[in-house]
């Protein structure tokens, strides 16, 4: 339940304004709802007992019927309003939401990133962001305001009617819809959270299968994956119909209490009536009172049926939210460094594997000047690429310290940081869009310099081929195959013009006279950048000036 006010923080804290009013006008709702009937009630049996009594044309129906209409329309004008305020507030809140959460992923530490699927990516910033409008909407504010509306309600039938009838009223509202939800939450908390996985587990499924249809099919795994859908879909229509049912039992129970309340007001009223204790028109307001009452037990049923589901999306919507961006205390006068003169200095550093305090490599020191090419070797699983992550800032140092410009590369900076070091790792990513859409990502950049680049991993005649810049990638690189790919995400890490690149086995998948050409061609691009290579292949360690070896 934590999350669930920490959602609302937010929103509130995004939207106060506009969720007060509407939060106010919430109440004023519910206290003219309770007001009109009891005014009605009272009305009318008053207008009653005047008439057996002979007094009917000294019976003032004007006021009170003139009261009934302002009533009626200006709980008409406040629902209204509270529902413009409070649902365009928490639109607003969850825009705000949604964009926090694409940040949060987007900023998320490297070992966290690179497990992100798309459909759970996806799943996060529309299902879970669209079930926390449930939180102010059906939740927190018509709660508040159901319990504000019995407080006051209980301040007004103490006054006016008898106190037994208010606390009899009141306290069997409060009391019996409280028991009936934490014995409906119960049965309602597992069912929704469970429909609620069951449901994005038919989007991935859904998404696995529309991203992945050829594979799928030259695997001849399509018709098991859509198989995989339907049965996901069937457990989540399954479990919709429990839910559905315990959501029915609860409203059931809601309106048995409503009757049992408004029936012992009616009871009490009588009782103290025959007395002589209680004029009837008074004890008609109190039933009467009663039965408005009951609107304010009404959106409980929903947030039964919906909070474990709310609970759930809030969780993991608070997991992924971006933090604020802190401060950076301004750098002193000498210590910024100079990235030309040293750029990258490694002294003694180690490596634990991720999760684990098992070091990875023996501790290692080399420094790499501008305009030198370094080739790091080493058999499989010998640290070479969570080398360069480490490097790039992406994985913890165990050991040692690496330096940039004579700098701690903790002190620099994110933004001053991927400025000067560019990291190209193993599986680069191409979103679906044009040739030069691909190329901007790196930044701004004149046609000229994109051809440029082109050319300098041997993809000029290839791009000129398919109609130029303006040539269309499918999602994924589609269209293109997995050395082109890769070498049309080497020319966007080029546009970086970063002062140390990082390569992570960069001509994987092209043969020997491509891989030297793309090679040479990234060196004449870069002139003076230090280039650090994880190689594996006879062509990258002999296009290096040095090579280190990892055990």
């Amino acid at each position: 339940m934590s999350a669930l006010w920490m959602i609302f923080g937010l929103i509130l804290r995004d939207q106060r304004r506009a969720m007060l009013r509407g939060a106010a006008l919430g109440l004023i709702v519910l206290a003219m709802g309770v007001t009109l009937l009891g005014l009605s009630g009272w009305f009318i049996t008053a207008a009653a007992a005047a008439g057996l009594a002979g007094a009917g044309a000294a019976f003032d129906v004007f006021r009170p019927s003139a009261m009934v209409r302002f009533l009626a329309l200006g709980r008409a004008a406040a629902r209204y309003g509270e529902r413009m305020l409070t649902h365009d507030a928490t639109l607003r809140a969850l825009e705000t939401l949604r964009l926090r959460v694409l940040a949060g992923l987007l900023s998320a530490p490297h070992d966290r990133m690179i497990r992100i699927r798309g459909a759970q990516a996806l799943n996060r910033l529309t299902a879970d962001i669209d079930a926390l409008d449930g939180v102010p909407l059906r939740l927190v504010l018509p709660v508040l305001a159901g319990l504000a509306t019995q407080l006051l309600a209980l301040v007004a039938l103490w006054v006016l009617v008898a106190p037994v009838i208010a606390l009899w009223i009141v306290g069997g509202h409060v009391l019996g819809a409280a028991l009936i939800v934490a014995v409906a939450g119960r049965v309602s908390l597992p069912l929704s959270r469970r429909a609620e996985v069951a449901a994005q587990a038919v989007r991935t499924r859904l998404i696995d299968l529309i991203r992945a249809r050829r594979d799928l099919a030259v695997y001849g795994r399509l018709v098991a994956q859509a198989e995989a859908v339907q049965g996901a879909e069937a457990r989540r229509r399954d479990l919709r119909r429990h839910l559905d049912r315990a959501d029915r039992r609860a409203g059931a129970a809601l309106g048995i209490l409503a009757s049992v309340i408004a029936a012992g007001a009616l009871g009490i009223g009588m009782a103290l009536v025959q007395a002589g204790q209680l004029p009837p028109a008074f004890a008609a307001l109190g039933v009467f009172a009663a039965l408005a009452l009951a609107e304010t037990l009404v959106p409980l049923r929903r947030a039964v049926s919906d909070l474990g589901r709310m609970a759930d999306a809030a969780r993991r919507v608070g997991r992924d939210l971006a933090d604020p961006l802190p401060t950076e205390a301004p750098v002193a006068g000498g210590a910024e460094g100079d990235a030309t003169a040293s750029p990258l200095c490694l002294a003694d550093v180690g490596l634990h594997r991720l999760g684990t305090g098992t070091m990875l490599m023996a501790p290692l020191s080399f420094t790499l000047q501008p305009g030198e090419t370094l080739a790091i070797t080493g058999a499989s699983g010998s640290g070479k690429s969570t080398l360069l992550q480490a490097i790039a800032g992406l994985h913890p140092v165990a050991l040692g310290r690496i330096t940039l410009g004579g700098r701690p590369l903790a002190d620099w900076p994110e933004t001053d940081l991927r400025d000067r070091l560019t990291l190209l790792p193993q599986r680069s990513t191409l979103m679906a869009g044009s040739v030069a859409e691909a190329l901007h990502l790196a930044g701004p950049a004149d046609e000229a310099r994109l051809w440029q680049a082109l050319a300098a991993v041997q993809l000029q005649r290839l791009v000129e081929g398919r109609g130029g810049l303006s040539a269309r990638i499918g999602p994924r690189g589609e269209g293109l195959s997995g050395g082109e790919a890769r070498r049309l995400a080497l020319a966007r890490a080029l546009l970086r013009r970063p002062d140390v690149l990082l390569l992570d086995e960069p001509t994987e998948g092209l043969d020997e006279a491509t891989a030297r050409a793309v090679l040479c061609g990234l060196r004449d691009f870069l002139p003076a950048a230090a280039i650090l290579i994880a190689a594996h292949r006879q062509v990258e360690t002999a296009f290096a000036d040095r090579r280190v070896i990892l055990p």
